[in-house]
């Protein structure tokens, strides 16, 4: 598992280091940057208005979704329809939720028409040592996803190396599609040693992604090149707005 997840990882790398000497305009590494983003506005005073901002910006730049609250999903999927993909979070930020909680609130996101789910694990358990009852709670959130995207947020800042590595193998066994680094909501967000960690022991079929505090195009790019396919943040668009002023 290990060997062949070091085998994506060198592919990351090699499209990294392959695109950074190939493309004459850095304006193309970003583009493809965005194609990366999942564009997040997850504040508690999120506003309609501000919602379909980043709608427009995330269909302008043509990042990989929006991550939104999931009172407006419905809402902000009526808006974008088939223009943009519409991911929303489950158990946020805290993840102690029940089972049988995030289960309804996964059925109502993808009833309104969400095309991914972050999820929160219950970190208490982790804690715990209950990995059966974390597994099975993946599990059967990735059941009511079916085809849909399941992403499993972890929190690292929270976590020790132990039970960052014992996620890793949770998540890798209940078939969720991404092992994610943070809500941005807690004491950090994602490193470069955490999403190191996840791609030498995340099994071959889960993807990464990391969110919280990618401040810009650099740390970007390093994230990449370690093994994430996904990054949660806000920022790259608004610096690439700037740049357009």
């Amino acid at each position: 598992m290990i060997v062949q997840k070091e085998i994506n990882v060198k592919k990351e790398k090699k499209w990294y280091t392959e695109r950074k000497n190939k493309l004459e305009d850095r304006k193309d590494m970003k583009t493809e940057i965005l194609n990366k983003v999942d564009h997040t506005l997850l504040a508690q005073t999120a506003t309609w208005e501000e919602i379909k901002e980043i709608c427009d910006d995330a269909i302008a730049y043509q990042t990989a979704s929006v991550c939104i609250p999931p009172s407006y999903v419905k809402q902000a999927k009526e808006y974008v329809k088939d223009k943009m993909k519409i991911c929303t979070v489950i158990g946020f930020p805290n993840g102690y939720m029940t089972t049988k909680a995030k289960a309804f609130e996964t059925k109502d996101a993808l009833e309104n028409g969400a095309d991914e789910i972050d999820m929160v694990i219950n970190i208490g358990m982790l804690k715990d040592k209950k990995y059966e009852e974390i597994t099975n709670e993946i599990k059967k959130i990735k059941e009511i996803c079916e085809n849909h995207i399941l992403k499993v947020i972890i929190e690292t800042c929270l976590l020790t190396r132990q039970e960052k590595i014992k996620m890793c193998e949770i998540v890798t066994e209940a078939g969720a599609d991404y092992i994610k680094t943070s809500t941005g909501f807690s004491e950090a967000g994602a490193t470069f040693e955490d999403v190191e960690l996840f791609a030498k022991y995340v099994g071959k079929n889960v993807k990464i992604k990391a969110a919280g505090g990618i401040a810009d195009f650099d740390d970007a790019e390093k994230f990449i090149a370690l093994g994430a396919s996904r990054l949660g943040t806000s920022r790259l668009v608004k610096i690439i707005k700037n740049e357009g002023k």
